[in-house]
């Protein structure tokens, strides 16, 4: 069904209802939500084929978040969760939009339209282009549109002045391939989703450990004896991690709880698949919750290491507190560290985290009690200008008690986009490091560019400064995934030509240079069909195993081109006979790509042969292999971090911002967050009663949220309209969705050393509108 004639009308907040907050998470409700939507996007029989391929050893990598699958013999066959049926859906949709809705639809009408609306259209057919003051997009074949993109780099006064951005959806195969273009070009300017994401993890472990990567492997998590989850929901970012909890509890395991909101799953779990835990109770998850104030993380794990030092005195050399063999053998820094934690404040920890001493002390009695300890989190710890240190501190604690570089035990920063961590594996990055671009040179036989390029908030800097003509996006929602909204599509808007490949519709194709190009490509659910034959993909998970990818669905359209496809076609087109690479032949056989990649990335030895198993293979981490530490010492790396609360002014709050659970990304997949309570809208700020009281506010009032100015004398970020919502959030702070209130992230407050956007550390005030609130009441 063609999309122009399926115009439903773009529903706004009008309907909002609020209803009470739920206590666990799946259950049939998840079933029954994931069902629908794969019924009403896909259909029965081609739903169900579908969702039985998903994650299979057979089938296809799920297009959404990185977590694990178990081995081969011991999947379900609904090896899936209900926002990977709903990612599914809207992939393996029957619905397409080609020209006709192009013709029916301006750029103008459609920046207008939200972007639930734009994503729920369906699949894009056929390249499309804005020429220069039109306000449609029109046809273009392929090699009209590789003409005009080779045209336009071929033109610009350097390579620099061209960006090329990844999505974390993209394989290693079109991710090495996309490299190997750029560089050859002239650039590093490859900014990613990580830069966004969990740059801050990559940034502290390789400084402290070596590796920019978890430690930790799907079985570690299932045999350990605590686990402690600290900024993460995993209940809507990565629900099949409840399954892992789950089994960890049913082994003894314990499980902290780190949040300033008490999510749904973060608390019991409802598992679907086993129908004594769904039609009960559940299990409950968390042994104990602390809720802790947005951006205390770093005194919190000061607070417990500074007593598990003070332990270790009291006990002596024959104490257990921390792992002194372990220590003195394989970590440097020790005495620095305890002298800075011998003077922590208190009174600090405190102000910083709103907890009690009382919660702190039974906190670290069931550290004592374990001997493994896992610390997973996600971008709740990732996104504050103390990130990197906050993270260096967790490997502290963990290091203290030898808790790295053996079963059971380690680092797990869990990825949120199905291949982002392959990705920056394959050289998306945009430092790369020296023996990488050796390798790269010594098997193409040309020189890479060596000075680092642009990060995605350098990118939107440079774009906004008229220091960029090109921007080509592979994959992703670049407009709506980053910080500073008004100020990103500004710059975007100064381009000379954006370009983007992409499934289906997003905010990006609304926001356009002078001559704009969306670019078609297979999903993951889809058949890939090259001169050499069907083709397969690879993909590397959250832990560092590859595994290989295969689509089942015919293609949407036979317009449509592969990732690899695109980006050799467009490469061919560019750089012509100054490359000797033979982009066809990459392009008609894929294994060709991967002998590539076993030749410059280590740990691909054998890739085709390996990768083409069912098994898949992990990717060699010599933290966990062999307690190796690839530092600048040698060793592990105990760190000095300076504890800096958080000052918030009176009258304001500290906003994070956070998924629906009706959202991946930043696709919206539909305007219900049934675990918070919230249906059939999304502009909304959920903040304490007392914290609303004070300011002299109430639950159901409509309000801006008004960013303080980042440099003295400068205009506030307004995010108009939000209803508040009274809710159980730790006291002052409150939380509202993305990519509503990237208006609100200030482009230039980024974290120390990663320079990825404070978007969990927004300073705000909510101010009274006179309109009248949104129909609907609170239930």
């Amino acid at each position: 069904m063609s999309g122009g004639d399926r115009d439903e009308p773009d529903q706004g907040d009008e309907h909002l209802e609020v209803g009470a907050a739920k206590t666990a998470a799946a259950g049939v409700p998840g079933v029954v939500a994931g069902g629908r939507m794969a019924l009403a996007q896909m259909g029965v029989r081609r739903g169900t084929k579908t969702l039985l391929k998903l994650n299979q050893a057979d089938g296809f990598d799920c297009p959404g978040c990185a977590w694990p699958e178990d081995a081969p013999g011991g999947r379900s066959h609904a090896e899936f969760c209900e926002n990977g049926m709903k990612a599914v859906a809207e992939e393996a949709t029957t619905r397409r939009i080609g020209r006709e809705f192009f013709a029916a639809h301006s750029v103008t009408d459609l920046a207008g339209r939200s972007d639930h609306w734009l994503g729920s259209r369906g699949r894009l057919t056929e390249p499309m282009v804005k020429r220069p003051g039109a306000d449609h997009y029109e046809p273009i074949s392929w090699d009209d549109a590789f003409g005009l993109l080779g045209d336009e780099l071929n033109t610009v006064a350097d390579p620099d002045r061209a960006v090329f951005y990844t999505s974390g959806r993209t394989s290693n195969e079109a991710a090495f391939t996309y490299q190997l273009f750029v560089r050859q070009f002239g650039t590093n300017n490859l900014p990613d989703c990580s830069n966004l994401c969990h740059e801050s993890s990559g940034v502290a472990l390789t400084e402290t450990l070596g590796v920019g990567k978890g430690s930790v492997t799907l079985d570690d998590i299932v045999h350990t004896d605590l686990i402690l989850v600290v900024g993460q929901n995993p209940g809507t970012n990565h629900p099949r991690m409840l399954t892992a909890l789950e089994h960890a509890k049913d082994n003894g395991a314990k499980v902290i709880a780190v949040n300033p909101l008490p999510e749904a799953g973060l608390l019991r779990f409802k598992n679907p698949q086993r129908p004594t835990r769904v039609l009960g109770r559940g299990t409950a998850l968390a042994d104990r919750f602390l809720q802790i104030k947005v951006n205390g993380d770093l005194a919190l794990f000061q607070a417990l290491n500074r007593l598990l030092l003070e332990r270790a005195e009291a006990q002596g050399s024959e104490g257990t507190a921390i792992h002194r063999a372990f220590l003195d053998e394989y970590c440097d820094g020790f005495d620095a560290l305890a002298a800075h934690l011998a003077a922590l404040d208190w009174d600090d920890v405190h102000r910083a985290t709103g907890l009690t001493r009382d919660e702190i002390d039974a906190t670290l009695d069931l550290v004592l009690a374990a001997d493994r300890i896992i610390v997973c989190w996600a971008m709740g710890l990732t996104q504050h200008r103390n990130s990197v240190p906050t993270i260096r501190e967790i490997v502290n604690f963990l290091l203290l008690r030898g808790n790295v570089g053996r079963p059971g035990a380690g680092v797990c920063p869990v990825r949120g986009h199905s291949n982002v961590q392959g990705d920056r594996t394959m050289g998306i990055y945009e430092k790369p490091g020296a023996p990488f671009l050796d390798a790269l040179r010594d098997e193409f036989g040309f020189e890479p560019p060596r000075e680092a390029g642009y990060d995605v908030v350098d990118a939107i800097r440079a774009m906004r400064d008229g220091e960029v003509d090109v921007f080509f996006g592979l994959g992703g929602n670049f407009v709506a995934a980053a910080p500073d909204t008004d100020v990103t599509a500004a710059a975007m808007g100064r381009c000379r030509l954006t370009a983007h490949v992409s499934t289906k519709l997003n905010r990006s194709h609304t926001v356009c240079g002078e001559t704009a190009l969306i670019l078609p490509c297979l999903g993951r659910t889809e058949r890939d069909i090259q001169a050499g034959g069907e083709q397969y993909v690879t993909v590397e998970d959250s832990m560092g195993m590859v595994h290989a990818s295969r689509g089942r669905l015919e293609p949407a359209s036979p317009h449509l081109r592969s990732e690899v496809a695109i980006v050799a076609g467009l490469a061919a087109a560019t750089l012509g006979e100054r490359s000797d690479v033979d982009w066809a032949a990459l392009t008609a056989d894929y294994a060709r790509i991967r002998g590539h990649i076993e030749a410059v990335v280590p740990g691909f030895d054998d890739f085709n042969t390996r990768s083409a198993t069912l098994e898949g293979f992990a990717l060699p981490h010599p933290v966990r292999d062999s307690r190796t530490f690839p530092t600048a010492t040698g060793r592990g790396r105990l760190t000095v971090n300076p504890l800096v609360v958080l000052e918030v002014p009176d009258g304001h709050l500290v906003l994070q911002t956070i998924r629906s659970h009706d959202q991946f990304n930043t696709t919206i997949y539909g305007l219900d967050d049934r675990y918070r309570g919230i249906h059939q809208g999304r502009r909304v700020v959920f903040a304490h009663a007392d914290d609303l009281a004070a300011a002299g506010l109430a639950d159901g009032q409509v309000v801006d949220i008004v960013g303080v100015p980042d440099v003295p004398g400068g205009a506030p970020r307004r995010a108009e309209a939000f209803r508040i919502v009274a809710y159980s959030v730790a006291r002052g702070t409150c939380a509202a969705y993305f990519p509503e209130t990237n208006v609100l992230v200030p482009l230039d407050s980024t974290a120390e050393a990663s320079n990825t956007p404070t978007s969990k550390s927004v300073i705000v005030r909510l101010e009274p509108r006179t309109d009248p609130p949104p129909s609907g009441d609170r239930g």
